[in-house]
């Protein structure tokens, strides 16, 4: 990252240099480009936009990015490549989509699953000698289990064995996989990254460049590039993270205190509590604990309905990482009926901390004994 720190790297790459430019990079809204140049189709060679997206993200990671027109596409485009009869080890509960990923591949017999808790590392090293694919999603959604990333990129590996780190609800500013020895970083760009709930893209950032020349070819076949305005709405929103997740963060902290002190709430999951299943892990390794949590309300999911729509601040809303807080009653989004229907997940927004809990408490009292 040429010694700059992530704040100032995030501020100052992805820029033009030339006398006159234009201090940001304008949205390139093209598909296709006059010959002869280096590019000419943009699904193929991208746009002057991508370019500085990937730049951004790439040097926070410390490897080269791959920009997607979703954290799917990117996925998709991953899991994809795995050769017919591979295994793919997956967390017991991974995100939705992925898991119906996973599940269709496996119905097909393109490959085999093995489902792990995200907490037994024995169980994740033992697998790195049998599996093609680790899939790590850490910090989990969404009952926010970190994964010990240094144990499990350090096992010995079955040859070929491709580790890759969901690593969305921690941005780069947090945690790096590939910096720990993982081979595949992926983000959701659509949330924390881009960070105003306005636009869906994803990342795959990698180290070797044959792996990254092969997910480039996939990526051009599959049709999965970003477009002109997502990379630019990407790059204007990474503008702001340092400063997005220091507040957040800041008041995550803060609410999960509170929360688990509350008599209304049954249990808080945020790995910056002590309390915390896995805090150990986040503290070795992670350079903050992020802006994502889930708690159970006392009572029946019901009442967990009525508490997210209690609110005038707090968005009753899915998805996460926007500047606005959100949370929602998580056992209704299909795919995640098996999530406890008290557990609420919550996107900490930068709101001020105190206008915040005033909006929950507000819900937890007004719903009490439901």
């Amino acid at each position: 990252m040429d010694e700059l720190h992530a704040d100032t790297w995030l501020i100052s790459k992805g820029r033009p240099q030339g006398l006159g430019e234009p201090l940001n990079v304008p949205p390139v809204m093209a598909s296709n480009f006059r010959l002869p140049h280096e590019r000419y189709y943009s699904r193929t060679e991208g746009t002057e936009t991508q370019g500085a997206l990937e730049e951004l993200i790439g040097g926070l990671e410390g490897g080269r990015t791959l920009a997607f027109s979703s954290g799917m596409a990117a996925v998709a485009c991953l899991f994809h490549g795995l050769a017919v009869g591979s295994t793919i080890a997956l967390p017991r509960d991974p995100y939705h989509a992925v898991n119906g990923l996973a599940t269709e591949g496996e119905a097909q017999g393109r490959w085999s699953v093995r489902r792990l808790d995200l907490a037994d590392t024995a169980a994740w090293v033992s697998a790195a000698a049998e599996a093609d694919l680790l899939w790590v999603e850490t910090p989990a959604n969404p009952l926010m289990t970190v994964a010990d990333l240094p144990a499990i990129c350090a096992a010995p590996r079955k040859p070929g064995c491709v580790v890759a780190v969901d690593g969305t609800f921690a941005t780069p500013l947090l945690q790096r996989p590939l910096e720990l020895g993982a081979d595949v970083s992926m983000h959701s760009v659509t949330k924390f990254i881009g960070g105003h709930s306005d636009l869906m893209a994803g990342s795959l950032t990698v180290r070797d460049d044959a792996l990254y020349d092969d997910l480039w070819n996939r990526r051009v076949r599959n049709g999965g590039t970003i477009g002109g305005l997502e990379a630019f709405l990407s790059i204007r929103g990474a503008r702001t993270l340092g400063l997005r997740m220091e507040r957040a963060m800041a008041n995550a902290q803060t609410l999960a205190e509170r929360l688990e002190s509350h008599p209304e709430v049954a249990v808080v999951r945020y790995p910056g509590l002590p309390s915390h299943a896995t805090h150990t892990n986040a503290s070795k390794f992670m350079d903050g604990y992020g802006a994502m949590m889930s708690f159970d309300v006392r009572g029946s999911g019901e009442r967990a309905s009525r508490v997210v729509e209690h609110t005038t601040i707090i968005n009753n809303a899915t998805s996460l990482g926007g500047i606005e807080s959100t949370w929602e009653r998580r056992a209704l989004i299909p795919g995640q009926e098996t999530m406890p229907p008290t557990l609420i997940r919550f996107s900490v927004g930068c709101e001020h901390v105190e206008d915040i809990w005033s909006d929950i408490t507000e819900a937890l009292d007004a719903t009490s004994g439901a």
